[in-house]
């Protein structure tokens, strides 16, 4: 079991119902949920002429390794009815792994932390927020 910081975004359609059926999707198939945040309305980063976002945060814990987590989560986005349109362009459901519990990655696939750390303070807010005093855990490789 590990633990992974998830960031959860939603910009179109009804954004509280779409991150409710995102974390009901999270905790059935990546791990339960330990700790959430509130919502909080964040503007669009990349493409700033869009809806704005609804964000959460949410601690799991997980058997999956980070890649399978990745790919789980691409598919939970899917069918919480995301559909493709363009690099950081609206979305029903966004699903970022944001840390995972001793893991450091920078491949074309996944990059761990993810770089929202550094880019968007609403990501540091959330990690702050659910880690307290476990930030150290990620920290180990």
């Amino acid at each position: 079991m590990a633990l992974a910081l998830l960031v959860m975004g939603s910009n179109l359609g009804n954004r509280k119902e779409n991150l409710k059926r995102g974390k009901l999707l999270v905790e059935r198939f990546a791990g339960p949920i330990l700790r959430e945040t509130p919502p909080v309305e964040t503007a669009p980063f990349g493409v700033t002429k869009q809806p704005p976002f609804l964000n959460c945060g949410l601690l799991i814990e997980t058997d999956h390794p980070p890649l399978e987590l990745l790919r789980l989560l691409k598919w939970i986005e899917k069918r919480a009815g995301r559909y493709p349109t363009y690099r950081w362009g609206p979305r029903v459901l966004d699903v970022d792994i944001a840390l995972y519990e001793g893991v450091k990655r920078e491949t074309e696939e996944l990059k761990l932390p993810h770089p929202g750390l550094k880019e968007r303070p609403f990501f540091r807010e959330i990690a702050r927020e659910l880690l307290g005093g476990t930030h150290l855990l990620f920290n180990r490789l």
